[in-house]
């Protein structure tokens, strides 16, 4: 009787998880390192950094602990270009993820070049408004062989030779995908940086189901973007990050923030600094997420783990996903470098 109620506890837990991911495929997959990933934010967020080119990946692997783990994988590389003789700056950008869910291994994978105009605002290049867009390919499709159905159970056993009764007119599909953004960032006396955007996603309004029905479409996504990063005496600084979204009946707000602490400053060619950061983000109602990056000149690198608190915190045990990013930066070797010339943030 205990193995019995041991199975259908894994059996409901199973299908709480399958159902949950499935509609959450409504949805666009979300990071917890969100300021790591600034074209899946707001495509205005490419080029705001103080370099000349920025690449970032990030790994994400959730629900290991109750089930086949979702797993999601972000890479993006920006880089920024001066405009004429004027302090306006023209950033491009690519963005590619890819995230596999669940039993039935929905994937979807997505090419996204972007382009984003820096309008400067001030002589002292210290304020900036930034419009930018987002254009291109998502495909998603996942392996009806992995699933099973209620049509192929014969009342004692399962069968998998049995018809499922599912009719999918296909078991994958690939659509244009489109977003705008608008960002401006500023500054606080000197050393106080800060930025507001809000982005629009999906408002080409993609087609997405299986069943070729026209009239089943991705919903538009808003997001609303916010950040600082001040010093902290001559050793320290603080990070403040916060993310909004809006897609249909979804919403989610996610915000913390970083402390760093300086362990290194190298005086050369250069100034190369090296810093630790902890931290700690929320995502409202879902999960809390402490966070440890470290600084070591041009890259930085990330760890976080979402401790689950929403209601499927009895099933998950408070375990959620384990996340780690890589970013680096760095300026061009050439005249028009923006080294010296741009006071962006550095976040």
């Amino acid at each position: 009787m205990t193995d019995l109620r041991k199975t259908m506890h894994f059996v409901m837990l199973t299908c709480i998880l399958c159902i949950t991911g499935y509609l959450g495929r409504a949805q666009d997959i979300h990071l917890s390192q969100f300021y790591e990933t600034p074209l899946l934010r707001n495509p205005a967020l490419a080029g705001i950094f103080t370099g000349d080119y920025r690449i970032e990946a990030v790994y994400r692997n959730q629900w290991a602990s109750v089930t086949i783990p979702y797993q999601t994988g972000a890479l993006s590389g920006e880089v920024r270009f001066p405009i004429g003789n004027d302090n306006d700056y023209l950033t491009g950008g690519l963005q590619l993820v890819y995230d596999v869910a669940g039993t039935s291994r929905f994937q979807t994978t997505e090419i996204m070049p972007a382009i984003n105009y820096h309008k400067s605002l001030s002589d002292t290049r210290s304020m900036y408004l930034s419009v930018g867009f987002m254009g291109g390919i998502t495909q998603r499709q996942f392996n009806p062989a992995k699933l099973t159905f209620d049509d192929q159970y014969n009342g004692s056993n399962f069968d998998p030779s049995a018809p499922s009764g599912e009719n999918f007119s296909k078991f994958g599909y690939t659509y244009p995908d489109m977003a705008t953004g608008i960002s401006f960032n500023s500054t606080f006396g000197e050393n106080v940086n800060w930025f507001v955007g809000a982005s629009y996603y999906h408002f080409n309004h993609p087609k997405v189901s299986f069943f070729g029905d026209p009239s089943i479409e991705l919903s538009p996504k808003w997001e609303y973007n916010a950040g600082l990063s001040a010093p902290l005496g001559d050793f320290g600084k603080l990070i403040v990050q916060y993310n909004q979204i809006k897609q249909g009946a979804y919403s989610e707000v996610m915000a913390g923030g970083l402390l760093g602490y300086t362990l290194q400053i190298k005086q050369g060619a250069t100034e190369e600094t090296n810093m630790i950061y902890g931290g700690l983000f929320v995502r409202w109602n879902d999960a809390v997420v402490p966070v440890i990056k470290l600084q070591m000149n041009k890259y930085d690198v990330g760890f976080s783990y979402d401790i689950n608190v929403s209601q499927l915190s009895k099933a998950s045990q408070t375990f959620g996903g384990f996340e780690i990013s890589l970013s680096y930066i760095g300026f061009f070797k050439s005249a028009n470098s923006s080294a010296s010339k741009l006071e962006c943030p550095r976040f």
